[in-house]
């Protein structure tokens, strides 16, 4: 039994080996800085030749640079549905729901952000995140919403972030950390939104 659902995991871990170079990747520079990590290291965990990792990536850069692309293409999808939908709290609510969602799966990579952050600068990922940020900022803040309320909507979205890095010191259940960060983020967005809408 064991041996056929580890051949169909084997398979399907085969066919991913750029997500296993970037999985891998990301806990060594997590470990270790990523200035301090090699090519060579990154192999030698995987378990792969030198020449094979190459053939995927060339360069550390490369890895990086790749896995933010993988895991904030949700955050890119997540902005190009806000700009479609009507200026509601509906689709406010929404977007703080599903961009606490997109962040809880590219927590190792945001983790990796926080603790690196000159290297970030250096390769403009920061500047990619950035950009993607402000597009968030944009759809949330209603124009006309006064300056308090452009606050609340901004907070909503660090309040996000905070509660990826400050209540993982807490005790207590990640799921229910989750719901009440989301909570105050929805919150936020709500207020900012009665703000606006009452003028």
């Amino acid at each position: 039994m064991g041996g056929t659902m580890n051949g169909t995991k084997q398979q399907r871990r085969r066919g991913d080996t750029r997500q296993r170079i970037q999985d891998v990747a990301l806990e060594l520079f997590a470990e270790q800085g990523y200035e301090k990590t090699s090519l060579r290291e990154i192999a030698e965990r995987l378990d792969v030749t030198k020449a094979a990792l190459y053939y995927h990536f060339k360069t550390k850069e490369e890895i990086l640079v790749s896995i933010f692309e993988d895991l904030s293409r949700p955050l890119g999808e997540l902005i190009d549905w806000g700009r479609e939908q009507p200026h509601t709290l509906e689709t406010k609510q929404e977007i703080i729901r599903r961009y606490s969602e997109a962040l809880a799966g590219a927590a190792p990579l945001f983790r990796f952000m926080q603790e690196n952050q000159a290297t970030v600068r250096d390769l403009r990922i920061g500047e990619l995140f950035k950009t993607r940020m402000f597009g968030l900022r944009d759809i949330l803040i209603d124009p006309e919403a006064d300056l308090v309320d452009q606050v609340r909507c901004v907070s909503a979205l660090f309040t996000l972030h905070a509660g990826m890095f400050v209540l993982r010191d807490l005790e207590g259940d990640p799921e229910e950390q989750r719901a009440a960060v989301l909570e105050v983020a929805t919150d936020l967005v709500t207020q900012a939104h009665r703000g606006a809408a009452g003028g």
